[in-house]
């Protein structure tokens, strides 16, 4: 048993140098060979690693955000929401945990002698809970600032660090719109293009924001869930209750529009409304009549969810198309692989004419087509990690994927076996009197 097992081993031994000595005689056309299959290996992993990179990009975002996070939102002015629907909505909809009303607004702010242009983000206390947000610094405004119209602020990192170079303006004062606001916390950094770039943003009760901005409702609410399940359920109870109030829901009586507006008296509820000269139609067009929800309410848990499966499909398509180029490369080792048949047909002949049985050259042949495929394939891992980092550096998103790595390095030496089965086959059939005689 063990001379068996030991003669086995020199036979292997013996294929494997012979395989390494017919790759070393021809180093060009062995070159070539390799360049094609790593060419086509650094296509996959730099490309699967770009879209790699713009999914965990895209999750981020989404993520960032926070999790179990609902947000209804007002498409047109007419339909946004009283903040105290915001309340009324945290006892009707049980499975939100936390609701805040969200005001967007822009100001003039004036630190000591400089000025500068900020956007402001108006919610209630309940902000860092329902965006998974922590504080670097100081606290954040409570319920009692918010019914007081305080004039408080919590900033954002950014614009915090651009205050006082890096250190804390806790208890600073600064003036939005002519109106003094006194600092009393500032976010932890999310990182850029993260949270709708909360970094770069001051937040204020939402109060105050409606006080600034000359406004009385609010176009968002924001709730958060106790789970995604219950991010889902509460998503179906808010569209009932949406769809109750802007008056799509069966209950609602026939003499009402989407707004909940009486119509005009003399028009039927049924009938056609006849346009008014002194008022463009369009202007007057409903949400239902245009098309146009006039309310959306959006699950961010399902945008991460449909975000990921988006990109994957793109990261395999990128993939797919890059895997081209390994099976160009196959093709390459099996058109050198049958050359190098034809040519050492004689050295072939005298192998076999001094004993060397047919697995044995079978071997050898296939053992060449390993070199040059994992040869290649090594190649092109280091080439496709350097051409991502080099993407990177332009600004591209990207990711180094082991997985992207296994099945580059996976096809690319099953390409090289699988083309050099053929001629390995042609080589090992060779009678050793007709490869004498050429």
């Amino acid at each position: 048993m063990f001379k068996w097992i030991y003669s086995l081993w020199v036979r292997f031994w013996f294929s494997a140098q012979m395989a390494g000595h017919g790759i070393l005689v021809n180093p060009l056309r062995s070159s070539l060979t390799v360049l094609g299959v790593a060419i086509g290996v650094a296509s996959v992993v730099s490309l699967m690693g770009i879209g790699e990179g713009a999914r965990q990009a895209v999750v981020s975002q989404f993520e960032s955000l926070g999790a179990n996070v609902v947000v209804i939102k007002a498409m047109e002015p007419t339909a946004e929401f009283d903040p105290d629907f915001a309340a009324e909505l945290e006892e009707t909809v049980p499975q939100l945990k936390q609701i805040t009303p969200v005001v967007y607004t822009e100001a003039t702010v004036r630190w000591r002698r400089e000025r500068g242009f900020a956007e402001l983000l108006g919610v209630n206390s309940k902000f860092p809970e329902i965006r998974d947000h922590d504080l670097v610094s100081g606290h954040f405004f409570s319920n009692l600032h918010v019914e007081q119209r305080s004039p408080v602020a919590v900033l954002g990192y950014n614009v915090a660090s651009g205050l006082l170079g890096g250190r804390s303006p806790v208890g600073q004062t600064l003036t939005l719109d002519g109106h003094t606001f006194r600092i009393i916390g500032v976010l932890a950094p999310k990182g850029p293009q993260q949270a709708e770039g909360i970094d770069d943003k001051i937040i204020i009760p939402y109060s105050t924001a409606l006080r600034l901005a000359e406004k009385k409702t609010v176009p968002e609410i924001w709730g958060k869930a106790g789970s995604a399940l219950e991010a889902d359920l509460a998503t179906v109870q808010l569209g009932r209750i949406i769809s109750r109030d802007l008056g799509l829901g069966p209950k609602v009586p026939t003499g009402q529009a989407p707004g909940n507006e009486e119509l005009e008296p003399g028009i039927p509820a049924d009938g056609p409304v006849p346009p008014v000269v002194d008022e463009p139609v369009e202007d007057r067009q409903s949400g239902l009549q245009t098309g146009k929800d006039l309310v959306t309410i959006t699950n961010l848990n399902q945008l991460v969810q449909e975000a990921d499966k988006a990109n994957r499909v793109m990261t395999l398509l990128l993939g797919g198309i890059a895997a081209v180029s390994l099976l160009v490369g196959g093709l390459g080792i099996m058109n050198i692989m049958l050359v190098a048949v034809t040519e050492r047909t004689k050295e072939i002949g005298v192998r076999r004419a001094l004993g060397a049985k047919q697995g044995d050259l079978l071997t050898q042949f296939l053992l060449e087509a390993l070199y040059l495929s994992g040869i290649g394939a090594i190649a092109g891992v280091a080439a496709g990690i350097w051409g991502s980092n080099m993407f990177a550096r332009y600004g591209f998103e990207t990711a180094i994927s082991f997985q992207a790595i296994q099945i580059a390095v996976g096809v690319a030496i099953a390409a090289g076996l699988l083309f050099g089965v053929y001629p390995a086959i042609s080589a090992s059939s060779v009678p050793p009197v007709e490869a004498l005689r050429r």
